[in-house]
């Protein structure tokens, strides 16, 4: 969806909280990637991805009256999402935490070698790159939330760092203080361990049958290459260079947020849920 002006925006919201609902659904529309993308770095899988924002656009309906401009709308998004993320616990990696040590131990010691053919006549460069997005994404569950956030907000989003000391509730030279310890951190574990981004030796080709057992990837179903957008394919183009290292954070693609959460939104503004919404300040009847 296009990007809409401030101006725009605005309008949209105080004919949302009147009880438009194609403008709430338009507003709610022009944020849901954002609002996946968020969620999915944060989480690490689509499923707890998709789930957590759904809470997160029910939590924008349910405070859009709050809103009064005094941000960019977006901003205000993400205030809402990266909160009710860092605190969010219903998801695989809050039940079993990773670190970049078991990580770097799984690469290093585990047999790939002995592993029967699992690809269910899916092409291996298919699964290689699945695995390849999954398993970057899956390595940022070896931050705390709030380094994690810190790291998204900054390498993907590239927020400025007033506005991410605002949404964090840090100041600007903190934030990017915090940001660049956390950047290295991650690129020195990529330039270690990791083949694709790095010097090390694990090949994503290598590992696919090895991660289809350990169910990290199924070849019926892949999240993670059938949403990317097919002019971002490219992995060149994935991100600025803005500094040295920026080139190990090319996985940082955005991601289009699944049909499912799209029909979220439209089962919810037709469905009886509407109209029992409290405390938002929109006239839930609708017109």
């Amino acid at each position: 969806m296009k990007q809409l002006a401030d101006e725009e925006i605005l309008d949209l919201i105080q004919k949302a909280v009147t009880g438009d609902k194609n403008a709430l659904e338009t507003v709610l529309g022009s944020v849901q990637d954002l609002v996946f993308n968020l969620s999915l770095r944060m989480l690490g899988t689509f499923p707890d991805a998709e789930d957590a924002a759904q809470d997160i656009l029910l939590k924008i309906i349910t405070h859009l009256s709050s809103f009064k401009g005094e941000s960019s709308f977006t901003t205000w998004v993400f205030s809402i999402a990266s909160n009710h993320l860092k605190n969010y616990q219903k998801h695989m990696f809050a039940k079993f935490p990773l670190s970049f040590e078991f990580y770097g131990d799984d690469i290093k010691n585990a047999d790939i070698s002995n592993v029967p053919d699992m690809t269910q006549n899916v092409e291996k460069s298919i699964l290689a790159e699945e695995l390849k997005l999954s398993c970057t994404n899956v390595m940022l569950q070896c931050l705390d939330a709030e380094s994690r956030c810190i790291f998204i907000l900054g390498t993907m989003f590239k927020l400025d760092s007033r506005i991410a000391g605002d949404i964090l509730g840090i100041t600007p030279e903190a934030y990017r203080q915090r940001l660049s310890r956390i950047r290295r951190k991650v690129a020195e574990f990529l330039k270690e361990y990791c083949g694709e981004y790095g010097d090390g030796t694990c090949r994503c080709a290598d590992r696919v049958n090895y991660a289809i057992q350990n169910h990290r990837i199924h070849p019926a179903r892949l999240d993670f290459t059938t949403a990317v957008p097919k002019e971002m394919m490219e992995f060149k183009e994935a991100m600025e260079e803005i500094d040295g290292i920026s080139h190990e954070f090319s996985f940082c693609k955005t991601y289009q947020s699944p049909g499912g959460l799209k029909k979220f939104i439209e089962d919810f503004l037709n469905g009886p849920s509407f109209s029992v919404v409290e405390n938002t300040g929109i006239r839930l009847e609708g017109k």
